[in-house]
């Protein structure tokens, strides 16, 4: 059932030992010197560990919980869940940063160009295929996905820390300078970390997600406690370790495995003075109000792609729709949700060739694989409510995949296209069970006709979650209507457009919300982990002839 992608010729290794030989380590024939497991013989009868960080020392837990293998339900990984009676040394940590971080443009400046070293190694490391393969087996275990998904994860990570070696880090801390009133007066603003900061991050993705976040946060000089979902952080646990590795100072970040309960009340005790959260709407609302609106968010999102007028390259469109709604089995936040399709592509092969391709999705090469936050009979049940919606019809999939293991707490469905007609989307009792995220291989598929648009725009408008969207169309006017009244922060427009692709070259976040998060940038970087600072020189001299003046 499962099938072995890659070769088992790993052997865990010392995970702390100092850099030297960073640069030979292709040579070495089955060592990763940084790793405590290997990702292909995780099982049953050899459970992988997962450990926790706290005050520079790897720790275990007087709980250990065991997670389920998502493809054959097999024990196969423990993990040291850390309770709520055990979190006072991560508070005590996170409480030994001062406000004004570990280091800033005026504290400690050589730690720009630390972690500038840091990045460097660590992309090389992760450049070499038997690293590389690495993290993307091990990513297949926990958060089963196609080998050629898992990788494009570990690239992304890869080009996000190449982009950030050398004085790459210190230009994110670049500062400016205003002239004054008078001769000595200078106004400078500066980037400034918050200190003590939180990163939760979901199931996802288990490595691009947490280091993309944890790496910008520690470039502007904070201290972070990462807690990623129990079901991967067994990814980022030895990521952490090749980190150290690399040079990363033990006592930087703290790394915690716990439930959701007890990571509240450890942010409530520790006050953490920015936390970012990657996750569902429901969590980040929680979370704003007890933070009292300390956080950034990067919440879900019912992601939107609307075919325009213009129809070209039919095959291409869609297969980019397969990719956009099914891959990760369409556990991506960026997933394609709904599909407004304007009449001209009604009369083309478009749905038939999205149906063909998505009967190519196969278990055994997990191009379609298990849903990890949504059981087969909730999606089932979802979609049995969806199609009694008048005019309401299945396109293609609302079956259980066959002759698989998947554990029941996990969901197994082939990917499914539901069409509901735009008027009934419309209707209020209709439009949000229709707009309901299912984070799983299912998508919502409507028609719209010529002089509809302005009803697509509306469905738009009075969605909630606004992350990424596609305007498929070449028509530049088409373009701008669609453009100028919609508002996801990350839009794909022309014929290529997609929803899903987070490349580490330009911004991926929502818009629309003033605590919205971006990831992978410069700019998103210096949005999340860094405030402004505006310091005023006034060095003088003073006049002459000055005399104190009349009260004001």
């Amino acid at each position: 059932m499962y099938r072995v992608v890659a070769s088992r010729a790993f052997r865990a290794g010392a995970p702390q030992k100092a850099f030297g030989c960073w640069c030979n380590l292709s040579r070495s024939a089955h060592t990763l010197p940084f790793a405590t497991l290997e990702a292909d013989e995780i099982s049953g009868s050899k459970p992988g560990e997962v450990y926790n960080l706290v005050q520079g020392k790897w720790t275990g837990s007087s709980n250990w919980s065991t997670l389920l293998d998502p493809l054959n339900g097999e024990q196969f990984i423990r993990i040291a869940e850390v309770g709520e009676k055990e979190i006072q040394p991560f508070v005590e940590s996170l409480s030994k940063c001062p406000k004004h971080g570990l280091h800033n443009p005026f504290k400690s400046p050589e730690r720009y160009l630390l972690y500038g070293d840091i990045s460097t190694k660590a992309a090389h490391m992760l450049s070499l295929p038997k690293v590389s393969n690495f993290f993307t087996r091990l990513i297949q275990r926990v958060s089963p996905k196609s080998y050629q998904q898992a990788l494009g994860e570990v690239q992304v990570t890869q080009k996000f820390l190449e982009n950030f070696c050398g004085d790459q880090v210190r230009f994110l801390a670049r500062s400016f300078a205003v002239p004054g009133n008078h001769l000595g007066q200078q106004s400078h603003g500066y980037r400034w970390p918050y200190g003590p900061v939180a990163i939760i991050t979901p199931f996802n993705f288990p490595l691009e997600i947490p280091v993309l976040q944890l790496m910008g946060a520690l470039y502007m000089g904070n201290k972070p406690i990462l807690k990623v979902d129990s079901k991967v952080s067994i990814v980022m646990e030895q990521m952490m370790r090749l980190l150290h590795y690399c040079g990363l100072p033990v006592e930087d970040v703290d790394f915690i495995n716990s439930d959701g309960k007890t990571m509240n009340k450890l942010l409530m005790e520790a006050n953490p003075r920015m936390t970012l959260f990657t996750g569902s709407s429901r969590v980040a609302e929680k979370l704003a109000v007890d933070l009292k609106g300390r956080v950034k968010l990067e919440d879900a999102g019912f992601d939107w792609k609307i075919l325009g007028p213009d129809v070209n390259e039919v095959d291409y469109v869609s297969w980019v729709c397969d990719q956009d709604a099914y891959a990760c089995s369409g556990q991506k936040c960026s997933a394609q949700s709904v599909l407004f399709m304007h009449e001209n592509w009604s009369s083309t092969s478009l749905l038939s060739k999205m149906k063909d391709l998505a009967d190519r999705r196969k278990l055994e090469d997990l191009t379609v694989g298990p849903v990890l936050t949504f059981t087969t009979e909730a999606m089932l049940e979802h979609m049995n409510k969806l199609l009694k919606v008048p005019g309401s019809k299945l396109l293609f999939g609302g079956e259980e995949l066959k002759n698989h293991s998947i554990p029941s707490i996990y969901g197994a469905l082939k990917p499914t296209a539901i069409f509901v007609p735009l008027e009934e989307i419309l209707k209020d009792g209709n439009y949000e069970l229709v707009t309901r995220e299912i984070f799983g291989p299912f998508q919502i598929v409507t028609e719209y006709k010529q002089d509809q648009l302005p009803l697509v725009l509306n469905a738009l408008e009075r969605m909630h979650a606004h992350l990424t969207a596609a305007v498929v169309s070449n028509d530049p006017l088409f373009l701008q209507e669609v453009i100028g009244n919609t508002v996801n922060g990350t839009t794909y427009a022309g014929l290529r457009a997609r929803t899903t692709g987070a490349p580490q070259n330009h911004w991926f976040g929502p818009s629309g919300d003033p605590r919205g998060a971006g990831i992978g940038t410069p700019e998103a970087i210096k949005l999340v982990w860094s405030s402004h600072r505006e310091i005023i020189y006034d060095y003088g001299p003073i006049p002459g002839n000055w005399e104190i003046p009349p009260s004001t």
